[in-house]
């Protein structure tokens, strides 16, 4: 009687994988809000915080550094800290959206759009 409907059993748990998927992708933007990764640079003289998301949420600056002739050394150490920073939460969401793809049976060098 259901010979004709085909892969409609499939498509079903197509669906419910990406019910699962779009609710666990939901919750792992909410986590990765909290995740802190910490960039650096001049030997731990400039720290960036950024959440996993990128976002920079702190800023530690060593007071030995402030001179005003190093003006422009002091710039170029705050943005190599942020930029560090942002690689290091770019990797790190990577690596927990390849968890999640791996989770859900999915190919794990699939990219998900974030």
């Amino acid at each position: 009687m259901l010979k004709g409907l085909g892969g409609l059993g499939d498509m079903a748990g197509m669906m419910k994988k990406a019910q699962q998927m779009q609710t666990r992708m939901a919750e792992l933007q909410e986590e990765m809000a909290n995740m802190m990764v910490e960039g650096e640079a001049g030997a731990g003289l400039v720290k960036a915080t950024c959440s996993a998301k990128g976002e920079l949420k702190g800023l530690d600056i060593d007071p030995s550094i402030f001179n005003g002739d190093d003006k422009e050394v002091v710039e170029d150490l705050i943005l190599a800290a942020i930029k560090d920073a942002q690689a290091k939460a770019a990797e790190r969401a990577q690596a927990e959206m390849s968890k999640l793809t791996e989770d859900l049976g999915l190919p794990k060098d699939m990219k998900l759009p974030f």
